[in-house]
């Protein structure tokens, strides 16, 4: 089976128009028993929406069975109220039964980038992405990798639209939600593909159930969270870095630099927290071709895992020790990494609250 070499208007590498995308996806699915859905860990409303649009269209036009799977942990607030709103049945990586005759559907992410627990084995069919993180698809009969688009949920309404398939309100809510997600930072990382397959799914969804989601109930730690970051954030020039001893969820270090992004003094955020046996990297930025995906690996490097977009990025690096010491030796590295990465001196930062104010604050 060849893989799919198509841009994203249906024309080959040779200059010829090619057949659409959409049914080589599904032409290569026909000698499957059934199709599992899986995506990167932690997965969010773009991975949800995608695994979900890619399995009705499976469903509605190969009459095969599907099964959505989820890899690690949804903390996030609004993505746990998406899956609970959505009524979204999700089965744990680990838990699903394989079979002979299943085929594997990574959406939102590629093999072998550290951002998923497939195992080795698994019989992968598919990656559809829009990541530029280099994965490993050598061995994968069909891809579908659109750095260009904002989110892969915009790529997945395309299969459906170019199919001619019934979009359900639910499916169209799931979609909808996972498009404005990914393009929710400023600037915005979309291209016309993205507003046309917004515009075409907004009449669709569910408005009501979107705000639901988008408003969805903060729990306590989220706070404490917050506070620590705060208490622990430096500026230098027009960075911010905040450090968070304890991360209650992995996807908390997001948080705090969607939070951070919005100080009118920066230009890049970075939150740094421990989670069990792993830092977890976030960085955010504020301007056009920051290139934070790219800059995130340099700084990385071989410690550990990293990706992104031009202005969102995240990484992981597994501690060999979390002892205070040994966490405290790791940020210093990383902070003079990130120092370098973005040419700013190598100087004592200034504390976004000063230590005198913040006593007082919590005294009072």
């Amino acid at each position: 089976m060849a893989r799919s070499s198509a841009d994203p208007e249906g024309v080959t590498r040779s200059g010829t128009v090619g057949i659409r995308r959409s049914h080589r996806f599904l032409s290569g699915l026909k000698t499957a028993e059934r199709v599992v859905f899986v995506s990167h860990v932690q997965p969010d409303p773009d991975s949800l929406g995608s695994m979900l649009g890619l399995a009705h269209l499976v469903e509605q036009k190969l009459g095969k069975p599907t099964l959505i799977t989820r890899d690690g942990l949804i903390s996030r607030a609004e993505n746990r109220a998406m899956v609970k709103v959505l009524n979204l049945h999700l089965t744990k990586v680990e838990d699903v039964d394989w079979r002979p005759g299943d085929a594997v559907v990574m959406v939102d992410s590629q093999p072998n980038t550290g951002r998923h627990t497939l195992p080795e084995d698994a019989p992968l069919y598919a990656v559809i992405d829009h990541h530029d993180t280099p994965g490993d698809l050598d061995n994968v009969p069909f891809t579908d990798i659109r750095a260009s688009h904002g989110a892969t949920c915009t790529v997945v309404t395309k299969y459906l639209r170019e199919q001619d398939c019934d979009i359900p309100e639910k499916l169209a809510t799931a979609l909808l939600y996972g498009i404005e997600t990914e393009m929710a930072g400023f600037p915005r990382e979309a291209n016309p593909a993205d507003d046309d397959a917004l515009i075409f799914l907004y009449p669709l969804a569910d408005k009501d159930q979107i705000a639901q989601i988008r408003n969805a109930r903060l729990p306590h730690s989220h706070f404490e969270c917050l506070l620590q970051a705060l208490q622990s954030s430096f500026i230098y020039d027009n960075l911010i870095i905040s450090w968070v001893d304890d991360l209650p969820q992995p996807e908390q270090a997001a948080e705090v630099v969607d939070f951070m992004i919005r100080f009118d003094q920066v230009d890049w955020a970075v939150c740094g927290g421990v989670y069990k046996d792993q830092l977890i990297l976030s960085v955010r930025a504020a301007m056009a071709d920051a290139r934070s995906g790219d800059i995130l690996r340099q700084v990385v490097g071989k410690l550990g895992k990293a990706g992104g977009h031009d202005r969102r990025a995240g990484g992981s690096i597994r501690l060999t020790s979390t002892a205070p010491s040994a966490v405290d030796e790791l940020q210093a590295e990383l902070r003079r990494r990130f120092l370098k990465a973005l040419k700013i001196d190598d100087t004592r930062g200034r504390r976004l609250v000063p230590l005198r104010e913040m006593l007082q604050n919590l005294q009072s």
